[in-house]
């Protein structure tokens, strides 16, 4: 179960990442709003799954979900640049993530 709330943690990472664009700095109430309720979710789902899964592992896993999710989102949302290179290490974020999975314990 502690995979499943890292993994809800790191989607909810993704939407807040994206969220902050739409505050446009703060100044936007209700994208604001919407965007700290994203946070305290994901913080919550975070700390549900590193009460087994190691924190170091955890925090590594949520930050390379969020990474990967908020860099595809710029691309198709955002009109951001997308190169081989992006691409080469948004799957060297990928690959430390399944690493993680696979060596923990």
């Amino acid at each position: 179960m502690a995979w499943v709330y890292l993994a809800i943690a790191g989607l909810f990472e993704v939407a807040w990442a994206i969220g902050l664009t739409y505050t446009q700095g703060w100044t936007k109430l209700w994208p604001s709003v919407a965007t700290i309720v994203l946070m305290l979710i994901s913080f919550y789902c975070l700390a549900q799954a590193v009460r087994t899964i190691p924190v170091g592992t955890g925090y590594a896993v949520w930050t390379g979900i969020g990474a990967v999710g908020t860099a595809a989102l710029g691309v198709v949302l955002f009109k951001e640049p997308m190169s081989a290179l992006r691409i080469g290490c948004i799957l060297l974020i990928v690959a430390g993530i399944v690493g993680l999975k696979l060596t923990s314990h």
